[in-house]
């Protein structure tokens, strides 16, 4: 499947950016090489390949980096503020969000 002019055009209406003619070509020949490697990726064969948590998990054992999800309590009330600035709504330091299910 090949990207046409019209599919560069559309891709650009939708995301909101002019294309000059140029970038426009550009984009296309970009975008038809990463389907060029995409179809070259899906022609391997991977029967039998056991999916890797991480890319080196073949070579090492990886464990991964997650912490514990888990509230941390802030250690002061300017601190409190500063993560609160943003909020839309908030009321004794919790945020406050519409109902969304009644």
């Amino acid at each position: 499947m090949a990207i046409t002019e019209q599919d560069v055009a559309r891709i650009a209406r939708l995301a909101r950016i002019e294309l000059s003619p140029d970038e426009s070509a550009r984009a296309q020949h970009e975008l038809n090489g990463i389907l060029g490697l995409i179809e070259q990726l899906q022609a391997v064969d991977t029967h039998g390949i056991e999916p890797m948590a991480h890319p080196l998990s073949a070579h090492q054992d990886i464990k991964l980096r997650l912490r514990d999800d888990a509230a941390a309590a802030t250690r002061t009330l300017d601190e409190r503020k500063a993560l609160m600035a943003n909020a839309p709504a908030e009321d004794n330091g919790l945020f406050l969000v519409p109902t969304v299910i009644e």
